[in-house]
């Protein structure tokens, strides 16, 4: 892992992320680029006026400022830290900066919904997460251990979650020391029987070349996908989540509805994702 892409919006959220992500870049010797999304308006740069130019130069000032106080923490001395701030809007811009720095990862700090004003609403995660080229990890809450020895990545062996998984498996065994693959079988939604579980399976595992994962896939029964997915993950002791998504609607075939969406929402583990 070389680089990592940190949106903050100085929130007490984003600070949860700044020191996942400085743990993690001091682990991996990564560059850390943090992010601040001003989401100044179109019209700012369109007009001509100086009371215009005044207002984004003072708003630019400002936010230099706070992120002059932002970045002044003791646990990122020793971490090569490059500030951004950028205007446009956050999900845009976020994945083409990743995509401009060859960025390894993005990691955002997220409330969920909130009535609250703030760049990292659940809705504005979902869309990074949506359009996201780069594996998204969502952080919910202050999380220094970033060694996480059991990862749960959800699938449902579908033929295009193939390179996704490829994608998934090389970065998650770099993070974590054990990663199962969990499928959820639901009464409503594509229920198989275990034969036809099994097989499925490995037809999965032959096009992904990855025999050997054969003993790391778990089942797992439950009245619906996110509910399946939270529960054993709490009964496993799971300490991160992965999911895959599909560009168009940000979930894949598996996470039919608004399941990935709701996991990012509600788990309190963090949560990674991999485009499709």
């Amino acid at each position: 892992m070389k680089k990592i892409i940190l949106p903050v919006d100085f929130s007490k959220h984003s600070e949860y992320a700044l020191e996942t992500a400085a743990a993690l870049a001091k682990k991996h010797s990564a560059q850390l680029i943090v992010m601040n999304m001003l989401e100044l308006s179109e019209s700012i740069f369109s007009e001509s006026s100086s009371d215009r130019q005044e207002e984004m130069l003072f708003m630019l000032a400002s936010a230099n400022k706070t992120f002059e106080s932002f970045l002044d923490k003791e646990y990122l001395k020793g971490i090569d830290v490059l500030p951004m701030i950028k205007h446009h809007k956050v999900f845009k811009e976020v994945d083409t900066v990743a995509k401009q720095e060859g960025a390894d990862l993005i990691i955002m700090g997220s409330r969920g919904h909130s009535l609250h004003d703030g760049i990292f609403t659940g809705s504005n995660t979902e869309k990074v997460v949506r359009h996201s080229e780069t594996p998204v990890l969502v952080v919910k809450g202050s999380n220094t251990n970033i060694d996480f020895d059991t990862i749960v990545l959800a699938t449902d062996f579908s033929e295009e979650s193939v390179s996704a998984f490829k994608k998934a498996s090389n970065l998650l065994n770099t993070l974590g020391n054990k990663v199962t693959l969990l499928h959820v079988n639901t009464p409503h939604n594509g229920f198989r029987s275990t034969d036809e579980i099994e097989a499925k399976a490995n037809e999965f595992l032959e096009k992904a070349d990855a025999k050997n994962w054969k003993e790391n896939i778990k089942y797992a029964s439950d009245y619906s996908v996110e509910d399946g997915v939270l529960n054993h993950s709490k009964r496993t002791g799971a300490q991160l989540l992965a999911m895959t998504t599909h560009g168009k609607t940000g979930l894949s075939h598996f996470f039919g509805g608004s399941i990935a969406e709701d996991v990012v929402n509600h788990a309190k583990l963090p949560v990674i994702t991999f485009k499709l």
